[in-house]
């Protein structure tokens, strides 16, 4: 099994084209060293790359598909080497987001993604670690800005209950933030959409942690959780009920929309 850094395992697409990559070379009966030659990279890189631990690069693609005549067959694994737009763990969660009529989200310390401004999604994802490479980090930060075209699906519905803490941490510098905290009053503004801020003070549930609660066209209910490497989405009634409780209890403390308005405003003007 090939693992990255920090032990989590490869993606098999880049497994698979490595080893697509090895078969061809070997039927043509070249070595790795004259294909590092040609492509211009070390020994070591290309072994990496045929063994999957490292994504195999497209200019090996391409000059590999010319040495062995390929003819393009391995020059098109490069559609399935782009980077993943989503962590793994949270794909059913993204799909499931996509056809809900009603959404509501608990956040304690960061601003949600379906809220977040180009910039701070970059600062956030910018930030991952381990490090992810440029690509990826375009590739997942597009993602999530085009996630945010589900606001604009006026028969559907979106509350957010936002911690005092997330509209108070800078992610950046302090525009970068007076502009987050300026979109989230422009985005509060559309009627299907309600931004709440649970205040500083007390305990409630929210303290255990961020939360979506889920309601899809069949009125079917659902809950995704996400913790540090991983995220869970689930229906079981039991589980669902407990969430719902807790969310119940966290509104209660939560300014109104109106206040909430207010409270941001006046945070963005102190800063």
């Amino acid at each position: 099994m090939s693992v990255m850094e920090g032990g989590s395992q490869t993606p098999m697409s880049w497994r698979y084209c490595g080893n697509q990559i090895k078969l061809w070379r070997m039927q043509a009966g070249i070595s790795r060293e004259a294909l590092g030659k040609e492509a211009n990279y070390e020994y070591e890189t290309i072994k990496s790359m045929e063994q999957g631990r490292r994504k195999p690069a497209l200019r090996l693609l391409q000059v590999a598909d010319q040495m062995f005549g390929a003819r393009g067959l391995l020059l098109a694994g490069q559609e399935y080497l782009k980077p993943d737009k989503f962590a793994s763990y949270s794909e059913d969660f993204i799909r499931y987001e996509a056809e809900a009529i009603v959404l509501n989200g608990f956040e304690s310390l960061v601003i949600p993604g379906l809220l977040q401004t180009k910039e701070y999604a970059e600062a956030l994802i910018g930030d991952h670690c381990p490090p992810l490479d440029d690509e990826t980090i375009d590739a997942r930060v597009t993602a999530r800005l085009e996630r945010q075209a589900l606001l604009d699906k006026q028969t559907r519905a979106f509350n957010f209950l936002i911690g005092e803490a997330a509209l108070r941490f800078p992610i950046g510098d302090k525009e970068m933030h007076v502009r987050q905290l300026h979109h989230l009053l422009e985005v509060g503004k559309r009627r299907n959409v309600t931004i709440q801020v649970v205040p500083f003070g007390g305990t409630h549930p929210g303290l255990l942690g961020p939360f979506v609660l889920l309601e899809t066209p069949e009125h079917e209910h659902l809950v995704y959780e996400e913790g540090q490497t991983t995220g869970v989405l689930y229906a079981d009634p039991p589980k669902v009920s407990i969430i719902n409780q807790r969310h119940a209890m966290i509104l209660r403390q939560a300014l109104s929309p109106e206040a909430s308005a207010n409270f941001i405003r006046k945070l963005a003007e102190e800063l």
